[in-house]
């Protein structure tokens, strides 16, 4: 008996202690696959130099209008820029994939099965009012998000299910998901932290589109607005985050201003007038022709191609699958057949740019030739609900000869027609049932898009679709893409990896009736939900990279848009008034930090810039 108690005290006295062994740890780093790169007490990122000198001012511009400083509610528009004025729980290392380090967490503490997640704030954040930030703050924040986000923001947090103020300084995220960490990333990364004390005094409604510069924490806080025109901003000198190592060598310059104008055609000649000292290039026709000017050839006005690492996303001709007919994908199929991408590139782009093949263009995420192992057999099950050549056949796009015949193409598109119920009547393309011409509209909003468009409108009226041409400016733009008013329009789909349950916003069922959403093409397909679910609980990098090429395949098989163009390399100029930085890092995203630029790069959470239209 003295021996049976004895092991049973021995046993009562281990069992604690394997029971802490297994106890999740607090970590200055989340890592959503394998381990970080940068080990606790790290100093900076090597990308940043944390001897690059601070001052001087910026001048950028871009297109586009903004009405608001608020970017939780639907209606309004936010300058992109407002990331300067907030900090995050935690923020993205840029030479990595997935990996998150402290700001203003200090750590986080996440079990095996990622059902919930626990973030120490540091006891040193501020606002810029000197109050502190608390787990008060970041509770209310969600809850904001929650209850009056617009509907992108809101599907970020969709696998949240609470959050609760353990105490001033630690705040606990609850998750439906399981063995997953990908949506306590999007925490750490993606949720707005907002000053709870500012926006519920003196009567703020947070739900409300003003102008008035809210209360941040981050490195610059804004010096003045003037709406749809300028936004200045003011380095922050006694930033509290100025020394973390996340921050150490970036946010350099003192002063930052952003103008806004209509068109690029307008940005483009203030650039070039010296009104703004850095431009990337979007439009190949600017970059083959209108850069031979005198500053240019004497050296004030730099051009590089910079090598990018930057995932590309996918750019296209979206459809939108509410309206006739585009909700025929033989139809929609016949129209990409009728797109001439290889005369547009050799015409009107100079050859500068590659035809997109992928939704998802970085390696490892976008799909080639035939579905095989893993995704093969993650396929399988769909067999029936997906196109039968799917399996044995790699998608391939129409192509051309780029001379501007393309009497093979025709042929084509009207078989795929006549199968999808559409025929020529006296030079009308007809409803074989219902005798109705085909008729849409094409929506843009630059006048960029005029000129590679209106070809593709010409053929189209070729084959007797009466199709139409129709520029808005960009606030009539934002609102009939938020009431999905539209029936064809050119969209650019930014893509960061890794990807997660923002993609549900994109192409989920759930989404395709919420005005507002970014699920423009209205996609209802229940194998895109299955696979995005797939995307969602990967837990590891192998298995997330299978699940997101099928995808790719299910939708490039469904031609859900006519996928136009994009360029391996960053198109850059810039007025040589900069210094040069010690070294030369290179990482994957990047607008210029000021001193050291164009070598160094400083780097803003891209929240909210997942969707942007995109321009030849």
């Amino acid at each position: 008996m003295r021996v049976i108690a004895a092991l049973l005290i021995a046993l009562s006295l281990a069992a604690p202690a394997a029971v802490r062994a297994e106890e999740p740890t607090a970590s200055h780093a989340l890592a959503l696959f394998g381990q970080p790169k940068y080990p606790a007490g790290f100093t900076h990122f090597d990308y940043a130099d944390p001897d690059a000198p601070k001052g001087g001012s910026l001048v950028l511009s871009t297109v586009g209008t903004f009405d608001t400083l608020n970017r939780i509610p639907l209606g309004g528009e936010p300058p992109r820029s407002l990331d300067l004025l907030y900090d995050s729980l935690m923020v993205e290392s840029q030479d990595e994939t997935g990996v998150y380090y402290g700001l203003l967490a200090e750590s986080v503490t996440v079990p095996d099965d990622a059902s919930w997640a626990i973030f120490a704030l540091r006891p040193e954040a501020r606002w810029h009012d000197g109050v502190p930030v608390t787990a008060a703050d970041v509770v209310w924040s969600w809850e904001t998000v929650r209850d009056k986000a617009e509907p992108f923001l809101k599907s970020f947090f969709r696998d949240v299910t609470g959050a609760e103020a353990l105490d001033d300084h630690r705040v606990r995220f609850s998750f439906a998901s399981r063995n997953t960490r990908k949506p306590v990333g999007q925490v750490a990364n993606s949720l707005p932290i907002l000053a709870k004390h500012w926006w519920t005094a003196n009567g703020r409604d947070v739900g409300e589109n003003t102008v008035e510069p809210p209360l941040g924490s981050g490195p610059y806080r804004i010096a003045s607005v003037d709406p749809g025109r300028t936004l200045a901003w003011e380095r922050v000198p006694d930033y509290w985050g100025r020394d973390l190592p996340v921050n150490r060598g970036q946010w350099n310059v003192d002063r930052i201003r952003y103008d806004y104008y209509r068109d690029r055609d307008a940005e483009f000649e203030a650039f070039k007038g010296g009104n703004s000292d850095f431009r990337q290039e979007f439009t190949s026709l600017f970059w083959a022709t209108g850069y031979d000017i005198p500053a240019v050839r004497d050296g004030r006005l730099i051009r590089a191609e910079i090598a990018s690492e930057d995932p590309r996303g996918m750019q296209g001709y979206f459809f939108n699958l509410r309206r006739a007919p585009f909700s025929d994908p033989k139809v929609r199929e016949a129209l990409g057949w009728l797109y001439d991408f290889e005369w547009v590139n050799k015409t009107l782009f100079s050859g500068l740019y590659d035809r997109l093949t992928s939704y998802f263009n970085a390696e490892g995420f976008r799909s080639s030739g035939v579905p095989e192992g893993d995704e093969r057999a993650l396929l399988e099950p769909f067999r029936g609900q997906v196109p039968d050549a799917l399996f044995d056949t790699p998608f391939a796009l129409p192509k051309t000869d780029g001379s501007g015949n393309m009497r093979d193409n025709i042929r084509t598109a009207l078989r795929l027609l006549k199968e999808g119920g559409w025929e020529q009547r006296d030079g009308v393309m007809t409803n074989i049932a219902t005798g109705e011409p085909m008729r849409f509209e094409i929506l843009i909003d630059q006048a960029i898009y005029e000129r590679v468009t209106q070809p593709f409108i010409e053929r189209l009226r070729q084959v007797g679709i009466q199709a139409s041409l129709r520029r808005v400016d960009a606030a009539q733009m934002q609102k009939r893409q938020q009431s999905f008013d539209y029936d064809v329009m050119p969209v650019a789909l930014a893509f960061y990896p890794p990807p997660g349950s923002e993609l549900r916003n994109n192409f989920g069922s759930g989404e395709a009736e919420i005005e507002g959403s970014a699920n423009l093409m209205g996609i209802r397909n229940p194998v895109v939900d299955a696979l995005l679910d797939k995307v969602v609980a990967a837990r590891d990098l192998s298995s997330l990279q299978v699940a997101t090429r099928a995808l790719d395949r299910v939708l490039l098989w469904n031609r859900y848009a006519i996928l136009q163009w994009g360029k391996g390399d960053a198109w850059v100029a810039y007025w040589n008034r900069f210094g040069q930085p010690k070294t030369q890092p290179t990482h994957r995203f990047g607008e210029p930090n000021g001193v050291g630029f164009p070598s160094t790069w400083w780097i803003g959470p891209a929240k909210d810039a997942a969707l942007k239209r995109g321009g030849g």
